[in-house]
C-alpha cells in the first residue's frame, strides 16, 4: 500500500513554507509546524526577558544559563502537570484513565507522552538559542545541536503523521478515545480487534440509526489507523459509485504523497444508508454490486475491496432480509471470506 516518500515530505515542506495561506487554506502539516514554532517562541521570548531582567537586577554570575534552564524547567514542570495530574492526582480522571470515566476508548497514553517530550525538546531548543544571542557559552551550543539531533526523528514521525491524517480526507478530526457515546462492551472488543489486527481483507459492518455516532466512530478508527503510519481514505458511498467506472489505479491527485481509494490499506465508506425513520435501504446490497461489477472495471474493483480492509457505514440493520439482499452475502460473492466480515451495530446497547 501507499507510504509518505521523502519526495512527499519535501514536496508538503514546500508547500507549507512559501506561499499565502490565506487563500488557500491551513493544512495539518502546517498547523503543526505553528505549533512547534510555538514552542520554540515559548522558550526563546521569556529566557531573553529574564536574562536582562537578571542582569539588570542581580549580581548573579551567568545569567544566562540560569534564564534559558529557568524557563526550560518551568516549562517540564508545566508539561508534567498537564501530563500527570489527570492520570494520578484527580480521583475523577483516575476513573477516566482506567476506562470507568467518560472514555469508551482510552486515549493512546504512549502516544500522548512522545507528543509531550517532542513539545519539550521545542521548548529547549528556544531556550538554548536565546542563552546563546544573551552570551556566548561552548556548553549551550553542544546542548543546541544535541537538540536539533534528537527533534530529527520526532519531526519526521509527526510531520509524515498528519500528512497520513490530512491524505485520508476525513469530514473532521477526532480520535477514537473523543467518541463517548453507549456501546455494548462485545461490540467495544470487536472494534479494538479490528484495529489491533487491521490486517488486508478485513472489513466491518457498522449499523447505527441517526444520531447513533457511526460516522464519528468510524473517523476514529481509521484516524487511530493513519497515527500508525497507515494509508486510509474516507470516502461517501455515492462518490465512490461514480469512481468504480475509473480504471486509472492512480488518478492525478493535486496533494503530496496522497493515494486513491482503490491503494489505500483502510477505506471508510460512509452514508451507504441513512438509517432512522428511514427504515429500507436506499441503496442495496445487489444495486451497489451491480454498479460495483461493471464492465469496464468489475474485476479491478472487487479485487481491490477484496484485498483491503474497509468499514462500512450502514443504516439499520435488519435480521429478517433475505440472505441474497445481505451486505455480508455481497462481500462473500466479492470473496470476502466469511471469517474476516464483523458486524457491530450501535443501537444494540
Amino acid at each position: 500500500m501507499k507510504s509518505i516518500t521523502v519526495k512527499a515530505l519535501v514536496a508538503q515542506l514546500k508547500n507549507d513554507l512559501i506561499g499565502k495561506d490565506s487563500y488557500r487554506g491551513v493544512t495539518l502539516t502546517y498547523s503543526w509546524l505553528a505549533n512547534q514554532f510555538g514552542h520554540f517562541s515559548l522558550g526563546f521570548i521569556p529566557t531573553i526577558l529574564l536574562y536582562n531582567v537578571l542582569k539588570a537586577k542581580t549580581n548573579m554570575s551567568q545569567p544566562e544559563l540560569w534564564a534559558a534552564f529557568g524557563v526550560w524547567a518551568g516549562w517540564i514542570l508545566f508539561e508534567l502537570f498537564n501530563f500527570l495530574w489527570p492520570l494520578l492526582f484527580k480521583t475523577e480522571s483516575i476513573r477516566k484513565a482506567l476506562g470507568t470515566g467518560k472514555y469508551t476508548f482510552q486515549p493512546a497514553w504512549t502516544n500522548v507522552a512522545f507528543d509531550t517530550l517532542t513539545d519539550l525538546v521545542y521548548f529547549g531548543m528556544g531556550a538554548l538559542a536565546a542563552s546563546l544571542i544573551c552570551e556566548f557559552h561552548k556548553g549551550m551550543l553542544i546542548g543546541l545541536i544535541v537538540l536539533v539531533l534528537l527533534v530529527i526523528y520526532p519531526f519526521y514521525y509527526w510531520y509524515t503523521t498528519k500528512m497520513f491524517i490530512q491524505n485520508a480526507d476525513y469530514p473532521f478530526q477526532l480520535r477514537l478515545s473523543q467518541w463517548n457515546q453507549r456501546i455494548k462492551e462485545d461490540n467495544k472488543a470487536l472494534i479494538l480487534d479490528f484495529l489491533k489486527h487491521n490486517e488486508p481483507g478485513k472489513h466491518m459492518l457498522l449499523f447505527g440509526s441517526r444520531g447513533s455516532g457511526k460516522t464519528m466512530l468510524s473517523v476514529g478508527i481509521a484516524t487511530e489507523s493513519s497515527i500508525k503510519n497507515n494509508s486510509c481514505s474516507y470516502i461517501t458511498a455515492v462518490k465512490l459509485l461514480c469512481l468504480f467506472f475509473e480504471d486509472e489505479d492512480n488518478p492525478p491527485i493535486t496533494k503530496p504523497g496522497a493515494w486513491s481509494w482503490r491503494n489505500s490499506s483502510l477505506l471508510v465508506i460512509d452514508d451507504i444508508n441513512p438509517g432512522g425513520n428511514v427504515q429500507d435501504d436506499i441503496l442495496s446490497a445487489k444495486q451497489f454490486y451491480t454498479i460495483l461489477n461493471n464492465l469496464n472495471c468489475g474485476e479491478l474493483n472487487k479485487k481491490a475491496i477484496k484485498e483491503k480492509s474497509i468499514i462500512w457505514v450502514m443504516g439499520n440493520d435488519d435480521p429478517d432480509r433475505h440472505a441474497e439482499e445481505r451486505w455480508e452475502t455481497l462481500l462473500e460473492n466479492i470473496g470476502v471470506e466469511k471469517s474476516n466480515i464483523t458486524t457491530v451495530n450501535l443501537d444494540a446497547v
